[in-house]
């Protein structure tokens, strides 16, 4: 099977999925905030945004045993990859998900600040996928 079979390709193509999933939604946030749609934020995390982060994850660890032992987890990239994984979920449960419905000027702040930080750890994410330091 390996990296070049369909398999493989199919959860690659899910795993890219479930990024525009668990990232797009959170450029709108501000401006949700801003209209005052706390409970669609809300709604969009809990039942969007948190999932997808989850699936990203399965999926990703999913690329790794299907690719033949081209990808193991011992490699600096992958681990630094699930290293950066759980440090977004960390993010977005404890920073961005308590920030949502509260009104307050410093939940604001949280919560930009928490979009922010997660925004930097994509970045991070995709360089660790596409330059595979260590490797």
């Amino acid at each position: 099977m390996g990296i070049d079979g369909n398999l493989y390709r199919i959860f690659l193509i899910a795993h890219l999925v479930a990024v525009v999933a668990a990232f797009g939604p959170l450029f709108l946030y501000p401006r949700l905030r801003r209209a005052g749609e706390t409970s669609t934020i809300a709604s969009m995390h809990m039942r969007f945004v948190f999932p997808a982060l989850v699936l990203l994850w399965a999926l990703g660890m999913g690329l790794a045993g299907l690719s033949d032992d081209v990808w193991e987890l011992s490699q600096t990239w992958l681990t630094l990859s699930i290293i950066n994984w759980v440090a977004l979920l960390v993010v977005s449960w404890f920073l961005i998900r308590p920030a949502i419905g509260d009104p307050s000027e410093s939940a604001t702040s949280r919560l930009a600040a928490g979009v922010g930080v997660t925004h930097l750890l994509l970045v991070v994410g995709l360089y660790l996928m596409v330059f595979k330091p260590g490797l």
